[in-house]
């Protein structure tokens, strides 16, 4: 997924922010909190990591071309970095990226996700 696509679709998503942080990694939040990371890596292609469930980390982290996010699976959170296009296509990626934020999105209050428009 090329770094505009990855912008593009997290953009789509309801009540996304963006900023870039982190030594300039586009970061996707809702309701103030980070449901996606997009960097661009040395070698020029995109990683972009994100939130899943307890199985889907637990199948994801044995995939080749992904793997447990840096600093936030060390943390003990379940999160999974895809490094490269064989890994997945773009449409799978963007269906984790949509579950990372309605998870993101369930853990907030109710009154947040009201305000938000997503309860």
């Amino acid at each position: 997924m090329a770094p505009e696509a990855y912008n593009a679709f997290c953009a789509s998503l309801p009540a996304t922010t963006h900023v870039v942080q982190w030594g300039a990694a586009d970061v996707w939040k809702v309701g103030g909190k980070v449901f996606a990371i997009g960097r661009v890596q040395e070698d020029g292609q995109m990683a972009v990591s994100f939130k899943c469930s307890p199985l889907a980390f637990d199948i994801l982290k044995e995939q080749p071309g992904l793997r447990p996010a840096p600093y936030l699976a060390s943390r003990g959170m379940k999160w999974i970095q895809w490094q490269t296009p064989e890994a997945m296509p773009d449409e799978a990626l963007r269906d984790y990226l949509r579950e990372s934020h309605r998870l993101v999105a369930a853990g907030l209050t109710r009154r947040l996700r009201l305000e938000l428009g997503l309860a």
